[in-house]
């Protein structure tokens, strides 16, 4: 994997050797190295790493793309309408955990996109296999890169982690609408986050987990570089599953999550805050102002720095149990497994937020 050390070194361009004559002519000195764009002699590893992140941030806009071309070819247009029979069959089946395929999960574009950040995970306990789980990372971040190779893909080794384990991943209802993209998604985990969903996963066999990012939409909105804002308090959904299923709660903190773009922020009651928010009430995604790098240059783009990350995933936390006659648990016993949760979270952050986040502008900081 490679280190950050040779990330950071791999990042500058090369010195030019291009001379700059003095006005005079007395002297020439060298021009500056290039801070915009990329060098073109790096390692084709490198290239490879650049081209999977590629692959997965332009991914659902190709794959609905390719299938809006079928509509335009004589040939394929039959098999597009075939296509959205087998959709409208198939509609349930985000609601009902998804249907994960180990082969997609291990192919070996994920750990590509892994080993461009590079991307690193402890783990402070080993996971009883024949338990059920529900993880909670933290921080969203403006694209969960992370989340989605440690929980979605086999990029960050989870099966070697926490062998016996079996994770699916929630995520927004919208990505199961788009045509070939929804397959993928379903594919690697994915399902839906209502809670139908979650209980079918959970209820399905030991070692069947849940990952969540319970901050959503509104926390990638807040995300900025050297800082940790959550939304949390206000979550108690997750927890009352839990509690519900007995699924051990685990918190996972990502450093270096919020690390990835830069985000411009919007004047609280402008106009493009207002549609924004109009926007996020009804597609039930955010809309962040973000950017990072492009693919030949280090100014502009929507192409994440490479900046490493350190997912820690810690010791989970048993739930308590119900009494005979009770079917849900009580808003005392969800707030007491909440604050657990909380005090457990800001533990690992504060257990290693000198070690992976030196550089922070500010500490963790529970917004909501």
């Amino acid at each position: 994997m490679t280190t950050a050390t040779d990330t950071m070194t791999h990042h500058l361009p090369r010195t030019s050797r291009t001379k700059l004559a003095d006005p005079q002519g007395k002297r020439e000195e060298p021009l500056p190295p290039s801070k915009v764009a990329a060098p073109l002699h790096i390692p084709f590893e490198r290239r490879l790493q650049m081209g999977s992140i590629a692959v997965w941030l332009s991914c659902s806009l190709s794959c609905t793309a390719l299938f809006l071309a079928f509509w335009t070819h004589s040939f394929w247009f039959p098999l597009a309408l075939v296509y959205l029979a087998y959709i409208y069959l198939d509609r349930a089946t985000p609601n009902q955990g998804g249907r994960r395929i180990q082969t997609v999960r291990e192919w070996s574009l994920w750990k590509y996109l892994a080993d461009y950040f590079p991307i690193q995970v402890i783990k402070e306990q080993d996971l009883d296999p024949s338990g059920n789980y529900l993880f909670g990372y933290h921080p969203h971040g403006i694209l969960s890169f992370g989340f989605v190779s440690l929980f979605a893909t086999e990029g960050s080794g989870f099966s070697r982690l926490f062998p016996g384990v079996i994770p699916s991943v929630a995520t927004i209802p919208l990505a199961f609408f788009l045509p070939f993209y929804r397959d993928l998604v379903l594919s690697m985990g994915f399902c839906s986050p209502s809670r139908q969903s979650l209980e079918s996963v959970l209820q399905s066999g030991p070692g069947r987990s849940v990952a969540i990012v319970l901050g959503g939409a509104g926390e990638a909105l807040v995300s900025t570089p050297g800082s940790n804002r959550l939304i949390l308090k206000k979550r108690l959904g997750f927890v009352r599953l839990a509690i519900h299923k007995q699924a051990s709660l685990v918190p996972v903190f990502s450093f270096g999550e919020t690390d990835l773009y830069n985000q411009y922020q919007l004047d609280g009651g402008s106009v493009l805050d207002t549609v924004r928010s109009l926007l996020t009430c009804c597609c039930g995604i955010s809309f962040p102002l973000f950017y990072g790098r492009g693919l030949f240059n280090y100014d502009f783009g929507l192409v994440p720095y490479r900046k490493p990350i350190t997912i820690i995933v810690g010791h989970p936390i048993t739930m308590p149990k119900l009494d005979k006659d009770q079917v849900e648990p009580t808003k005392e016993q969800v707030l007491e497994v909440q604050e657990q949760y909380i005090k457990a979270l800001t533990g690992i952050y504060d257990k290693y937020k000198d070690i992976y986040a030196k550089d922070r502008e500010q500490d963790l900081q529970i917004i909501a």
